[in-house]
């Protein structure tokens, strides 16, 4: 479990300041595309140098285990690098979802950091 958390972890590592990954995407590039609930598992354990706040549900959906207010951090954090929701409150996944390791192009301005 240990290596499958950190090949998780070192992708999303690389997902871009304001783009997004879903839970299955980075089950798919880790080697195992059923592995979409580990990848949770992983995110919630998180140490503090991994971008959990970039990772969403298949929908779009955000997750509610984000401090100190669910749901509501995790759109905050979103925001705040300019990712995109719909109307409903899911994330736009066709405005901001990375393509995966050697993205070239994307729709969103990436932030220099």
């Amino acid at each position: 479990m240990d290596n499958t958390f950190t090949k998780i972890y070192a992708l999303a590592r690389q997902i871009p300041y304001g783009r997004v990954a879903t839970y299955g995407q980075l089950a798919a590039l880790a080697g195992n595309p059923r592995l979409s609930r580990i990848v949770g598992c992983a995110m919630s354990a998180a140490p503090g140098d991994v971008p959990c706040h970039r990772v969403v549900n298949r929908l779009g959906g955000l997750s509610d285990a984000f401090h100190p207010m669910g749901r509501e951090t995790h759109r905050m954090l979103l925001e705040m690098e300019g990712v995109p929701f719909l109307a409903d409150g899911r994330v736009d996944l066709g405005a901001c979802q990375w393509a995966g390791p050697g993205e070239t192009t994307h729709n969103q301005t990436e932030e220099v950091r």
